[in-house]
């Protein structure tokens, strides 16, 4: 199972990522979307696994802040905020989370921390990125992808 794993788009979605997402099975969002037309144009190229970050108003009250999904026999937990997960992550293989746009691929206690930094607007002057994975029989392959932009 193909799996896009994306975070803070805060309203822009780029072609480059939209080209990624062509091949997704199921595309993980760990918040901050801002817009409901980034959901319906995400939802146009897989299914959606999405959490509320803290930028999405009163638009996404009907998203949840925290989601737990099983996808290649691999347990994901979904937060946008890391500091807000549980302590108690026991059948939990990966913990998706976003908020600081900062890319981390990460095992701490058996547990994988994936944040795929923010592929939406340039901010901090951080690169952009995202992240594709393979799911399957229970393992998990993250691979980076840097979308590339111009020197700003």
């Amino acid at each position: 199972m193909k799996l896009a794993i994306l975070s803070d788009t805060h309203g822009l979605l780029r072609p480059e990522v939209a080209e990624h997402l062509k091949t997704a099975d199921v595309i993980l969002h760990g918040g901050d979307i801002n817009k409901q037309s980034i959901v319906d144009e995400l939802g146009q190229y897989a299914s959606l696994c999405i959490v509320r970050g803290n930028n999405d108003k009163e638009w996404a009250e009907a998203i949840p802040r925290d989601l737990t999904v099983t996808l290649g026999g691999v347990t994901f937990y979904m937060i946008h905020n890391k500091k807000e997960a549980p302590a108690d992550l026991a059948g939990v293989d990966a913990v998706v989370f976003g908020h600081s746009h900062k890319y981390v691929q990460e095992e701490r206690d058996g547990v994988l921390w994936l944040n795929p930094g923010s592929c939406g607007p340039r901010r901090f002057r951080q690169e952009i990125t995202m992240m594709m994975a393979e799911a399957e029989d229970g393992k998990l392959r993250v691979e980076k992808i840097t979308i590339p932009h111009e020197a700003k």
